[in-house]
């Protein structure tokens, strides 16, 4: 057994104070950074949700275009009619907001309502008149593009795409193209 020197010179008890001072700093920086990683974690769910959230949005709203003809003028088209409808899973879709980007061999423009393309509600599909929302799987709306300047008409054999952009910033993109021979029709299916 051991036993404790009286005259004994070294310095004991300060090497423990000044072990027990390091380990407290130690845990201090250790709750610190704890807190930092606590506080970056909550700000990068809070983030992902968000991201998620508008990533889903984009994916699911989508508009399906039911129908699309065009007004005839001489051998030009120079009205495009779009009947449109939400996809199933879609949140509401309110026209009102929504843009179409316009892209011929001649023109590419960005449309908006009342300034390039019109909304309208079809009739006896549950959307009423001046109503701008797609709400339902069975409403319809139609889209009016007029191609009197600019956009400047399409001629026979033209064509030109239109990507609508809802709210959400979700796109449908349709292709339209006018018939090679325009006959005495008033309509054509494009």
């Amino acid at each position: 057994m051991k036993t404790i020197n009286p005259n004994d010179d070294r310095p004991r008890g300060q090497v423990g104070i000044g072990t027990l001072i390091i380990f407290i700093a130690m845990v201090l920086v250790a709750a610190v950074a704890a807190g930092v990683l606590v506080n970056t974690s909550g700000l990068l769910q809070s983030k992902a949700e968000d991201t998620g959230s508008d990533a889903q949005a984009q994916v699911s709203n989508q508009i399906d275009v039911v129908s699309a003809t065009g007004s005839v003028s001489g051998s030009s088209v120079d009205e495009v009619v779009l009947v449109v409808k939400k996809s199933p899973g879609s949140d509401p879709i309110d026209l009102a907001d929504a843009t179409i980007e316009y892209t011929s061999d001649a023109d590419s423009l960005t449309l908006t309502e009342g300034s390039g393309f019109s909304v309208s509600a079809v009739t006896g599909t549950g959307m009423s008149a001046g109503e701008t929302v797609l709400d339902d799987n069975g409403e319809r709306a139609k889209l009016t593009v007029s191609l009197s300047g600019p956009p400047a008409p399409l001629s026979e054999g033209e064509g030109a795409t239109l990507e609508i952009v809802d709210q959400s910033g979700a796109s449908t993109v349709y292709g339209v193209n006018v018939p090679d021979v325009i006959t005495t029709q008033s309509y054509v299916e494009v």
